[in-house]
């Protein structure tokens, strides 16, 4: 057993393992990863325990913010701080809590009031904070010069604000105005540069994901690559085809969210990766595009897993390896025994997610010998 370090433990709705002792927590899940790919030999990667997670979706109460209350969804636990999220959103927080006392928060029964998400992301050379308003409310106006005056304190590099329906539980939406700074954040993963919109999906536990860039470039590494063709599928900003462009003589990137095509486009440039170009595009509609040989695949699709046609355009296509990143290890388990002519060569468990059940695998895929 072990003691909590969140005094909100067992009230709030997430961090569930707290009381586990840790390694027993990255042993659970490397045992559930065992029993899915019927593999002992699995590699761990974690890092730090608490304090690792670099954003927050924040709820407005009355008083302040806070987090929903476990198997309540309209009931919140006011916090002063969250024991999970980095340093850097903590203070941010506090900053927001000291501002917006007896705010005009949003009532989730009621559907009515203007405050509703504070929406904290945090890289170590940048920070936003999103200010998700009740596009309905009648005191939009007064709000956004509310944050007009927190935005000139704040230490916060870059701050907007967001609009979303009474009727629609979003912290996220395209229509947005920037009040500080830029609506994109910056990180690093090795030396590379990228960017990702605020309100855009990225790690978020920074050095863990580069732990996983770093892994993948070793599996990379195992083979003769710079002739082929590297497929990015689900590829987001372009992390991991950019991450490496240099061991191929050809990157394609398959996302189906513009903006972070337009973002993609732009991390190559910014990391000079002239081989390296990104396609608007559904991953289950690949079967459109002429795929040179050799051909390797990176897939890392959202927690739902890899739609039905990709799968088989794959096993069409036979790649020469395909690194499968899961998010979502029950998932994970349906997917693999799909590829039918592949093995698996590696796996590895990175927790990504401390005090909670959730965890990142990577697997490596090789063709079957005849």
């Amino acid at each position: 057993m072990a003691i909590p370090l969140c005094p909100y433990f067992t009230q709030c709705g997430g961090c569930t393992a707290q009381h586990i002792d840790y390694d027993l927590q990255v042993e659970n899940k490397k045992k559930y990863l065992q029993q899915i790919t019927k593999k002992e030999d699995i590699q761990v990667f974690s890092d730090k325990k608490y304090h690792y997670r670099n954003r927050m979706d924040l709820i407005f109460h009355k008083n302040g913010l806070g987090l929903r209350k476990k198997g309540h969804w309209d009931k919140i636990i006011p916090i002063e701080q969250c024991v999970i999220a980095e340093e850097k959103i903590n203070i941010l927080m506090r900053e927001i809590q000291q501002t917006f006392t007896n705010c005009d928060a949003f009532d989730l029964r009621k559907h009515s009031g203007t405050f509703r998400y504070a929406v904290i992301r945090s890289t170590p050379e940048d920070s936003s904070i999103s200010f998700v308003l009740n596009k309905n409310s009648t005191r939009i106006a007064e709000a956004i010069e509310q944050i007009k005056h927190f935005a000139q304190k704040s230490t916060a590099k870059n701050i907007l604000v967001t609009y979303v329906a009474a009727q629609t539980d979003m912290s996220i939406s395209s229509d947005y105005i920037c009040i500080k700074g830029k609506d994109f954040l910056q990180t690093s993963y090795h030396k590379k540069n990228f960017f990702y919109p605020i309100q855009g999906f990225f790690q978020n536990n920074h050095s863990m994901a580069e732990k996983m860039q770093g892994y993948v470039t070793d599996i990379i590494k195992k083979f003769k690559t710079k002739d082929a063709l590297l497929l990015d599928l689900y590829g987001g900003v372009g992390t991991f085809g950019i991450m490496n462009a240099e061991y191929y003589k050809e990157v394609l990137s398959i996302e189906s969210v513009t903006e972070s095509i337009e973002t993609a486009k732009k991390n190559s440039e910014e990391n000079k990766c002239s081989n390296v170009s990104a396609m608007l595009l559904d991953a289950k509609q690949i079967s459109r595009l002429q795929l040179k040989k050799p051909l390797f695949v990176i897939t890392d699709p959202p927690r739902t897993g890899m739609d039905q046609k990709t799968i088989a355009v794959l096993n069409q296509e036979q790649p020469e390896c395909i690194i499968y990143i899961s998010c979502n290890p029950q998932q994970l388990a349906k997917d693999l025994p799909k590829f039918k002519d592949y093995e698996i060569q590696s796996v590895a468990l990175f927790d990504l997610f401390p005090q909670t059940p959730h965890s990142e695998a990577i697997i490596g895929l090789t063709k079957k010998k005849p």
